[in-house]
Parts: structure tokens; sequence; C-alpha cells
């Protein structure tokens, strides 16, 4: 095997363990702000739940794996699955911001930590 491709590889794997230790480590965080378990399938419901001016699908689509669009620019906002996306949550300073913002203009208000660890943990899994 050529070094480029066990420099490729281990690039890939060891990317992923980072980005899954940002993630455990947000959702830890959460946890000891006295939120979890979390669930995928409440992250789910929370993605289309109606309570504010739009929901997180409104944006982001109700398939995680598709190309979304900002609801008052039309700006196209990149998937939010990891499959598809592997860098979208990756950087918890960036998951904190969007979640400021996002969970104000969807919900009127800031998000509590179960809701973040559900939206999380149901990203994830797309």
């Amino acid at each position: 095997m050529k070094l480029p491709t066990i420099v490729l590889i281990i690039t890939v794997l060891s990317t992923g363990t980072v980005h899954a230790a940002t993630l455990d480590q947000l959702l830890q965080e959460y946890r000891a702000a006295g939120a979890g378990p979390f669930s995928a399938a409440a992250g789910a419901a929370l993605w289309t739940r109606e309570g504010g001016a739009q929901t997180c699908a409104t944006c982001h689509n109700t398939d995680l794996r598709t190309v979304g669009k900002h609801a008052k620019t039309g700006k196209a906002i990149d998937p939010m699955a990891p499959s598809v996306n592997p860098k979208r949550i990756t950087d918890d300073y960036f998951i904190e911001k969007w979640f400021r913002r996002n969970c104000e203009s969807a919900w009127g208000r800031a998000c509590t930590a179960q809701e973040k660890g559900d939206i999380l943990t149901y990203i994830r899994t797309q």
C-alpha cells in the first residue's frame, strides 16, 4: 500500500473519531446540565414541531440528506445528515451558535439541553 493511501485512511478514520468525540462531549455537557437520556425519536419529533414562526424542517427539510433552503433568504443550506455531509456536526462552537439562532427563530426561545441532545442524537442517525 502506498504512503498517500495509508495517510488518507488514517485521516478518514481519525476524523470520524474526533467528530464523535466532539458530539459525545456536547451530549455529556447536556447531561451534566440535567438532561438525558436522549432519544432520536424525540429529536425527530422536535425537528417538525410547530411552536413559532417555523420548524427546523422549514429550512433544513424533513429528509436531512437533502439540501435545504433558508426560508427568508433562499440561500442553500448544506444537508444536515452526517451520512452525506460528514462535517455537519463536528464543531461544538458552530453547533451551539446555530442552536442559539435557530431555536430562537423556530420556537421563539432557546432550546433546552434536553432538546439539543435529542436533536443531535436524531441528526447523528441520519
